[in-house]
């Protein structure tokens, strides 16, 4: 009768189901490993395509395309044709951006960019173990992407980037930057930041792309992504000053980064609230004119009454709301 019943509960905790959340560098190793081959397999197909207008052009452009350090984004020939090309081969990178974005966007978030991986890593939408392996991946696949492309091709591969018009390092260095972070800035407010514009980031993705380089191509070849320079090199061969496409867009990625911080802290939603709303009431509440028409003619006594079989009737018309 007096037997004491101890509380095994409270001596031997039950064993973890396996439930809760893990943690750790490795906590999410598995989706880490799938995003890794997502990006690799993203960034080739990126790469092929946009680097394949690259040569296409510099096949049919240039008359020297044998140079081994030749880089494909100087076109030959008159203004006219190197406009031309400039704008053929913006186009095709924005495009190609904009397609393949668009498939991997759900998957792995469409990054293809060492530098957006980065600035996605410093603000915390990935970690930094999916941030290196996705960065690895990304530069594998631009040099795969370029052995695909000089085998596909006849000729030597000319696809380089480069300085270009007289543009010296230290213009290079900073044309890449602010490139590369107007590119990045876009991911950052069209992806990391969740509104309604969001499942079409890919779109914007794509036209940020291409309007940068509509400025850059001509003086740095456009590269405003340190794999499509890495990539291309391996295979053509390094210039002496290829470092400025890694710290240009370095760069890039840590001014943007700051300026996305910055537009956090002070609340930005809240400058001009309801940008993103299908919501018609929070239209302006305007009054049309022959609303106010109307009032004024009502408010001035104009309104007549007429007997139409004993009963009054209203001329005076509709009000308000009603004129509409």
């Amino acid at each position: 009768m007096g037997r004491k019943f101890s509380n095994i509960a409270a001596e031997k905790p039950f064993k973890n189901s396996g439930n809760e959340p893990k943690t750790g560098i490795f906590a999410d190793i598995k989706n880490d490993l799938i995003a890794m081959a997502g990006e690799f397999i993203g960034t080739i197909l990126f790469l092929l395509f946009s680097l394949g207008a690259v040569q296409t052009a510099s096949t049919n452009t240039n008359s020297n395309a044998s140079d081994a350090d030749k880089a494909g984004t100087e076109p030959s020939g008159s203004d006219s044709n190197q406009l031309l090309t400039y704008y053929y081969v913006s186009a095709a990178f924005g495009l190609s951006l904009f397609a393949t974005a668009s498939i991997f966007y759900r998957f792995t978030g469409s990054i293809f960019n060492p530098s957006v991986s980065l600035a996605l890593c410093l603000i915390g939408a990935i970690k930094p173990l999916r941030f290196i392996l996705v960065s690895l991946a990304q530069m594998v696949g631009a040099i795969v992407a370029s052995a695909i492309l000089d085998g596909l091709t006849p000729g030597a591969l000319v696809v380089n980037v480069g300085l270009a018009n007289g543009t010296n390092k230290a213009q290079g260095l900073f044309i890449e930057m602010f490139t590369t972070a107007t590119l990045v800035l876009s991911v950052l407010m069209l992806a990391a930041e969740k509104h309604l514009l969001t499942p079409f980031a890919p779109l914007g993705f794509g036209f940020t792309l291409f309007i940068v380089m509509l400025f850059s191509i001509a003086f740095t070849g456009g590269a405003v992504n340190t794999a499509r320079a890495f990539g291309p090199a391996c295979i053509q061969g390094f210039q002496p000053y290829h470092w400025i496409y890694w710290l240009g867009p370095t760069l890039g990625a840590l001014l943007a980064t700051a300026f996305y911080v910055f537009l956090k802290e002070i609340k930005y939603w809240r400058i001009t609230p309801g940008q993103d709303s299908t919501d018609n009431h929070e239209s302006p509440k305007v009054h049309p004119v022959t609303s106010r028409m109307s009032r004024n003619r009502n408010d001035s006594g104009s309104e007549t009454t007429a007997n139409d079989g004993g009963n009054n009737v209203n001329t005076a018309g509709p009000r308000g709301h009603e004129a509409v």
